[in-house]
């Protein structure tokens, strides 16, 4: 029986991108998931890259059962499952299902974890829905604000912001913390 690993994944991924073929690397990725015993990481998380690869293959329905079985195992995941299961069930039209689970995440505490608000915020602007994006995107800036988790930032910010124009909303606090994130990259002795 052989191992999951980071690694491999990484390189099926890797040729994914470079041929295209992102159903032949879905296949692999399952089959892989289903078979393999954990070594380097969860079989969940195999679950959820392998469903990553199905919705690049515009295979919602595959990815969403990937995504279920990586729910399902209960392992660690690099991002949450339920956020992509969420997008695969918007591109099937079960949108009321993924509003469902989208509900779900928020109850559960999810607006806490800075990526999590990123993905989720992402996808609801994919979707025009502008007001849940904001407030997903907004949770997450005071998560990184709060805690020592920055990573996610910048990246907030400059989505919120969007969002924010797209909504037709004037500038606001959190902006002007983009705009000195900005200004100590462009000028370090200007930031102190």
């Amino acid at each position: 029986m052989a191992g999951l690993s980071g690694e491999l994944f990484d390189a099926i991924e890797v040729n994914a991108a470079r041929t295209g073929n992102h159903k032949r690397a879905a296949v692999r990725m399952s089959r892989l998931a289903a078979q393999a015993a954990p070594s380097g990481m969860s079989r969940a998380e195999a679950h959820v890259r392998a469903g990553e690869q199905w919705l690049l293959a515009d295979e919602p329905t595959e990815a969403v059962a990937e995504f279920r079985q990586a729910i399902a195992d209960a392992g660690p995941t690099l991002d949450d499952p339920r956020v992509p299961l969420a997008r695969a069930l918007f591109a099937l039209g079960r949108r009321a299902e993924a509003e469902d689970l989208l509900r779900e995440l928020k109850e559960s505490g999810a607006m806490a974890q800075p990526r999590t608000c990123d993905l989720v915020a992402e996808l609801l602007a994919e979707q025009r829905d502008l007001a849940g994006a904001l407030d997903w995107a907004t949770a997450g800036v005071d998560a990184c604000l709060r805690g020592e988790e920055r990573d996610e930032l910048q990246l907030l910010l400059r989505l919120r912001y969007r969002i924010r124009i797209d909504l037709g909303l004037g500038e606001d606090d959190y902006d002007k913390l983009l705009d000195t994130g900005q200004a100590q990259r462009d000028h370090p002795a200007a930031g102190g």
